[in-house]
């Protein structure tokens, strides 16, 4: 999918891993499946990361792998795919989507029928099998506007849906008609991360190949999965993110 040589961007950097997703971004950008203000999104999400300390936090691995046992007892799980998730980790995306049986959805703050296309054509060359793309024939209660369009056989339908890098209204009204919501959104004072059942407060690159590892174990053991379901304190979680920041600058300020 990229379209320049990687030996531009230097192994050895630090930042390695951080740069290859900015330039998998300028990637999806140059082929029209990224829009300007997915750059900016991911910029902002970057400089949350840096809080986190770029790894993934205990707590974030909790709910990953709540997050993959709602998904494995779903009746209807879909996975929601705007331009920078396609970007960055297609083949995850659908890797995912095979293990736990969920329908893969394009789903645009800006709406465009030619980028949801590209988009779907990304993921069916990963190796996706169907994906619900154009002409969307639903619209999500409260959210007038184009990105409010769903599709009644996916996310209008579905009784979990992950929603990686989500807008805040949408993930609002998704949890209004009684849906599980699972973000990945790496700012955890985001509407988005407030108003999910389940919030992984993680970059997508690293959250979504745990959530596959923590897919796996759940084949069927439902029982199993309930039970840590039920267990799962989403608020908890989030004031447990906050400590794990607050704890981590009092350690650099020493």
């Amino acid at each position: 999918m990229e379209t320049e040589d990687n030996s531009a961007i230097d192994v050895t950097h630090p930042r390695y891993e951080s740069l290859m997703r900015r330039k998998r971004l300028v990637d999806g950008y140059k082929q029209g499946i990224v829009v300007s203000e997915g750059l900016i999104a991911h910029g902002r999400g970057e400089m949350f990361d840096y809080l986190l300390g770029e790894t993934t936090l205990p707590v974030s691995l909790i709910s990953e792998r709540v997050a993959a046992a709602a998904l494995s007892i779903a009746n209807r799980s879909v996975i929601s795919v705007n331009g920078n998730v396609a970007a960055l980790c297609p083949e995850d995306v659908v890797n995912l989507s095979d293990i736990i049986h969920a329908t893969i959805e394009v789903n645009l703050f800006h709406w465009n029928e030619e980028r949801a296309s590209k988009i779907k054509q990304v993921l069916l060359g990963n190796g996706a099998k169907e994906v619900l793309s154009e002409n969307p024939d639903k619209s999500l209660e409260g959210v007038h506007h184009d990105r409010g369009k769903c599709h009644s056989e996916g996310i209008f339908s579905a009784d979990a849906v992950l929603i990686p890098l989500e807008d805040g209204d949408r993930t609002e009204a998704l949890s209004k008609m009684g849906k599980v919501v699972i973000s990945i959104d790496l700012n955890p004072l985001s509407r988005t991360s407030l108003a999910a059942s389940i919030s992984i407060v993680d970059e997508l690159t690293r959250a979504i190949p745990n959530i596959i590892g923590f897919s796996k174990e759940f084949v069927g053991k439902p029982d199993e999965a309930k039970e840590m379901l039920k267990s799962y304190d989403n608020v908890l979680n989030l004031r447990a993110v906050y400590g794990s920041i607050a704890a981590r600058f009092e350690k650099l300020s020493e």
